[in-house]
């Protein structure tokens, strides 16, 4: 069963998995994909044609424009931001200026984030709260900083790895 709140403005065109919640405010526009047992917070905007796996946790005021794909068991924090053009101006409108971004499979991303358009993050990896993404991610990588930079790397379940064996 899909629960949506009143407030939220979800587009009939949308496609929408059982098991998922949509909150206060939130915004789902037309050809939007969202998988099964997903939590859609407050303020959420989730742009045309914008892809979403299953079991994702999209906490309060994200906004994910259009480009973006968020694999399966991916956490956004509260108002991370995916951009998707890399040289914005009003006065240009086109498709062939949105650039594609893939968060892969359970990886999380920190609060008040921003990820610049035309980049993958990899499984598992890690962003820390506040970090500019401006770069690929590496899988299992820890990335925090303006500009975001590997800082180690973590296991699955999410804890910095301290040494090598």
């Amino acid at each position: 069963m899909i629960f949506i709140h009143s407030t939220a403005e979800v587009s009939d065109k949308a496609k929408i998995g059982d098991g998922t919640k949509i909150w206060h405010h939130a915004q789902v526009r037309e050809k939007a994909e969202i998988g099964k047992n997903c939590n859609i917070g407050k303020g959420v905007y989730i742009d045309f044609g914008v892809k979403i796996g299953s079991n994702c946790k999209i906490q309060n005021y994200v906004s994910v424009y259009h480009g973006v794909i968020i694999e399966d068991n991916v956490f956004v924090g509260p108002s991370v931001t995916f951009t998707n053009d890399l040289y914005p101006r009003a006065f240009i409108r086109s498709e062939e200026k949105v650039s594609k971004t893939l968060v892969k499979r359970c990886a999380s991303i920190g609060a008040n984030s921003t990820i610049i358009c035309g980049i993958t993050i990899g499984k598992f990896a890690m962003i820390g709260a506040g970090s500019i993404v401006t770069k690929d991610v590496p899988d299992y990588a820890l990335c925090y900083g303006n500009p975001a930079r590997i800082n180690g790397f973590v296991c699955e379940c999410g804890r910095k790895i301290e040494k090598f064996e």
